[in-house]
């Protein structure tokens, strides 16, 4: 990312060229923040096991100077993924034993998981596929053919789950040939997509996604994953107005993180601001061990602790449920 990078000039462009101009190394996004790399507990290793991807338009929403905003702890690779923690391990929610067949996962009853990409427009250090095997379990176009009859052939499913990485970033073309040989099978109700971009790389939220999302014949839900309220930047209102005025219907999914969001003040301020934008607060889920994101950990006593005051503090409607994914359960766990 050059020096004179020019933040209103950069928004202007479409949203495969900003995704093309992300943040990829350390140094670079430091300067950006102006923050001295010698007073970060910065790690070089840490890019290799998993690289650093940070769009400009997530970056702009970091304070400046600050090593402690709570969104670049999200994203900054540090040495504490380095470091060993019991029970952490490369698939801790047990989507390879789940997978029916390349890209497709039927872990739940009525639902199918479709892993329509690898990529995702940024790198959130505590992700739990982290260390997926994308280039065996991705749902390519040479075994698209074959999840569609998988779906086809089981009729009891009454859902598909578009996730990845980002299906999103899937182009229009793709995305657009995929809603319709979903809409063609008929036991099929909704199409769920679970994405990150409108929050992190909001360009992607076009006039034309959102035709081919309204188009479809499918009731399509959205479930994106916010944190922070100040993820929620004049952009990102602007992306979710688009979807919410497509008649789409919008929740959030969070993850618990340590240092991130682990205070009450600031789950009420995300649930607020979530709500204000038409987002429903969906699930609040404890941290998935995936080697590498030890450190974001917060305990169950303590999510616990937090929802209940949570309860006391906001209406029902924007507490979301405490849960935690269970490699072999028949569904999410449900906390509280």
């Amino acid at each position: 990312m050059p020096d004179s990078l020019n933040e209103p000039l950069h928004f202007t462009k479409n949203w495969q060229q900003q995704l093309a101009e992300a943040f990829n190394n350390i140094e670079d996004l430091c300067h950006y923040l102006q923050l001295p790399l010698e007073d970060l507990p910065t790690s070089i290793s840490a890019t290799k096991n998993f690289s650093l991807k940070v769009p400009v338009s997530f970056a702009a929403s970091i304070q400046k100077g600050n090593p402690n905003d709570p969104l670049l702890r999200q994203v900054l690779p540090v040495k504490d993924e380095l470091s060993i923690y019991p029970r952490f391990n490369d698939d801790p929610v047990g989507d390879l034993a789940s997978a029916a067949q390349v890209g497709v996962l039927h872990k739940y009853h009525g639902r199918v998981l479709l892993i329509n990409t690898g990529s995702c427009a940024i790198n959130c250090r505590y992700c739990f596929r982290r260390n997926f095997p994308y280039s065996d379990s991705q749902l390519s176009k040479q075994y698209e053919d074959a999840g569609i009859q998988y779906l086809n052939e089981h009729t009891e499913i009454s859902e598909v789950i578009l996730s990845g990485g980002d299906p999103l970033l899937l182009n229009d073309e793709r995305l657009k040939s995929l809603v319709q040989k979903l809409n063609a099978i008929k036991h099929l109700k909704r199409i769920r997509i679970h994405t990150r971009l409108p929050i992190v790389l909001p360009a992607r939220i076009t006039e034309n996604l959102i035709t081919t999302l309204t188009g479809s014949t499918q009731q399509v839900v959205i479930v994106v994953h916010c944190n922070h309220a100040n993820e929620i930047n004049a952009r990102v209102k602007n992306a979710l107005a688009l979807l919410r005025n497509g008649g789409i219907s919008l929740f959030n999914q969070s993850v618990l993180l340590k240092g991130v969001n682990d205070q009450l003040n600031t789950l009420c301020d995300l649930s607020e601001t979530l709500f204000a934008q038409g987002v429903t607060p969906y699930y609040l889920h404890l941290l998935d061990k995936a080697t590498g994101t030890g450190h974001f950990e917060v305990s169950e006593p303590i999510a616990i602790e937090l929802i209940k005051q949570l309860q006391l503090t906001l209406p029902g409607y924007l507490v979301p449920k405490l849960v935690k994914e269970q490699a072999g359960a028949l569904s999410k766990q449900t906390i509280l």
